[in-house]
């Protein structure tokens, strides 16, 4: 072969090569979709089964799914196509490329996401140029739909409201009996006049939409939809749930967007949702509530990755839209993290400092494996779930600068001056919250007792909702819990947490001697993982009226048997019932 064919021929290759590489990053992401779509259905069959722990095991996977197919497609990348790695020019090319094989695509803007973290993987660099990877989408996702439409329709004045819901709940084709449908149908038009009393004025549009795929979640399956009647759209959710002979009933009437909030809560577990199209899902969801970011409706699907994604597209939206300055956040500073916020911003930012003060004794990567455990973890609505970011890079003139001499000072390992931003090596970054012992401390001042009684009595149903889904919090003061918008009583201090499994909970042996009893240390023999549950009297809520309050709903936490009950179920494989919705909600059942 002559040197100019062999030469046409190279750059033949070449110029087919970022096609190549750009088709071969989509078929991992088509890969993963795949088989994110198969745990959904997967679910479902758990569900109809009744198969809890598998149910619980399979969500930890999935967590773990999106890492592991970037793992393989990198992998794969670089065995097949070394220059990927070592010829930098050739990823404009490959970016563009990738966008023409996104057209028609039904997933367009989660693969984009792929793409950036297989780019970031591949080509090791600290930043990235914007025309190496999507900054911003490249490819609308308006309107998109599926081969099969995203939502149902029905109308009611057609077929009258009772047939509709019936035809609705067969829509879903679960195999399992139902306990009395009959029951279940006239509990939910009974709940449903409650927010159309009569006379209600009937409107030739009223029609009910549904979403065509269950949520399923824990040891619940939910119907989530909308009904319009003129002006008015009414959100809803309705949470099937099983019977011990595995019969089905409907076991409430979620209405409004309050409501859906809690039920989508960033507190709470991922849901399985087979979806074909995932945008069209998050219009639908965004349209019950229009104060629930997109980025955190896609965590709440599952799409964990996607919501990272937005969320800092969001976060540098609001940078470039606002002029407010990073502060150290309210509440007492914390031992093991250094907590910031940006006021007009309704997050908390935490970086782990260099050094723990005493009596603190865990490194960096015991922090980060509790983290991990959370982020697994079944958080049953009361631990915030966290976003984990490596290298963020923020503008160094909207930091106050106390907080940014504490930053330097405190966490010096992860945190340094590029020109004029800070760039913070890893960090975590959660919903912001009223931390709970300041909550208290208001409603004190205020004389509000029946507030002030609420919340302590949420403050110990945390604690023991933890308990039962096999967390001990360890660290349980007033400050390392917050409290959301709509006073939910949430734990976000997770560096002393442990598995209820691995300890030993044990009453406080009587003392031989008078002095013993008098003396300053523990008379009694501690080992590694004992705890005395007597002790926590005075630590759990320091001011005698609160404390008094507290215990009037919540004195058996002293009990070590109270513990080693819920120890027992959890060993048990046991699943707490613990309801995103307040046990008023419910419909009446024979029995309950």
């Amino acid at each position: 072969m002559s040197k100019s064919a062999l030469a046409l021929r190279t750059e033949e290759r070449r110029s087919s090569l970022p096609q190549e590489i750009a088709r071969a990053i989509l078929d991992g992401f088509d890969r993963h979709y795949r088989l994110f779509r198969a745990a959904a259905l997967e679910a479902r069959q758990l569900f109809e089964r009744a198969a809890w722990p598998a149910m619980r095991s399979l969500a930890r996977e999935r967590i773990q799914m999106y890492d592991l197919r970037v793992e393989e497609a990198v992998r794969a990348l670089l065995d097949r196509f070394p220059a990927a790695e070592l010829d930098e020019s050739l990823w404009p090319a490959i970016k563009l490329a990738y966008i023409g094989l996104l057209h028609e695509h039904k997933q367009p803007e989660c693969a984009e996401t792929f793409y950036n973290s297989v780019a970031c993987q591949v080509l090791h660099r600290r930043y990235y140029r914007n025309e190496f990877i999507f900054w911003r989408p490249a490819v609308a996702t308006e309107h998109l739909e599926g081969e099969r439409p995203t939502y149902r329709c029905y109308y009611p004045l057609k077929d009258g409201l009772r047939r509709t819901l019936e035809a609705m709940i067969d829509s879903f084709g679960l195999e399992n009996p139902w306990e009395d449908r009959r029951r279940d149908l006239r509990n939910v038009l009974r709940a449903l006049r409650r927010h159309f009393p009569r006379p209600v004025r009937v409107r030739p549009d009223l029609q009910v939409q549904v979403l065509g795929s269950l949520f399923f979640r824990n040891k619940g399956a939910y119907i989530v939809g909308r009904m319009i009647n003129a002006q008015r759209e009414l959100p809803f959710a309705v949470p099937i749930l099983q019977n011990e002979r595995g019969e089905l009933y409907l076991d409430a009437l979620l209405v409004g967007e309050d409501q859906l909030l809690v039920l989508f809560s960033f507190a709470r577990a991922y849901f399985f949702v087979d979806m074909e199209v995932p945008a069209a899902f998050v219009s639908f969801l965004r349209s019950l509530m229009p104060r629930k970011p997109r980025a955190e409706l896609y965590m709440a699907v599952g799409l964990a990755k996607q919501g990272k994604t937005l969320f800092y597209r969001d976060l540098h939206y609001h940078l470039r839209h606002s002029t407010d300055r990073f502060v150290v956040a309210p509440g007492i500073r914390g031992m093991v993290m250094l907590v910031f916020t940006l006021p007009s911003f309704p997050y908390v930012f935490k970086v782990i400092r260099d050094r723990f003060a005493p009596p603190k004794d865990i490194d960096h990567q015991t922090v980060k494996d509790k983290y991990l455990m959370v982020k697994l973890h079944d958080r049953v609505g009361r631990m915030a779930d966290t976003l984990e970011y490596s290298l963020v890079a923020l503008p160094l003139n909207r930091f106050e600068e106390e907080l940014l001499q504490e930053l330097r000072r405190e966490c010096a390992s992860v945190v340094e001056l590029d020109g004029d931003e800070l760039v913070i090596g890893h960090v975590y970054i959660e919903r912001r919250m009223r931390p709970l012992n300041m909550h208290v401390e208001e409603l004190k001042g205020e004389r509000d007792e029946a507030r002030l009684r609420e919340l302590l009595r949420e403050y110990g149903n945390a604690i023991k909702e933890l308990a039962g889904a096999g967390i001990f919090p360890g660290d349980m003061l007033l400050k390392n819990f917050g409290v959301t918008r709509h006073e939910r009583v949430v734990f976000y201090d997770y560096d002393e947490i442990q598995p209820m499994g691995e300890l030993n909970f044990r009453p406080i042996p009587a003392a031989a001697s008078y002095e013993e009893e008098l003396a300053a240390e523990p008379y009694w023999t501690v080992r590694e993982h004992d705890v005395f549950p007597e002790q926590f009297d005075r630590f759990l809520v320091a001011d005698p009226r609160a404390r008094e309050i507290f215990y009037e709903y919540h004195r058996n936490l002293l009990d070590p048997a109270f513990w080693r009950a819920k120890q027992a179920a959890v060993r048990g494989g046991e699943q707490e019932d613990v309801f995103p919705y307040p046990e008023a909600a419910r419909f009446p059942r024979e029995g309950r």
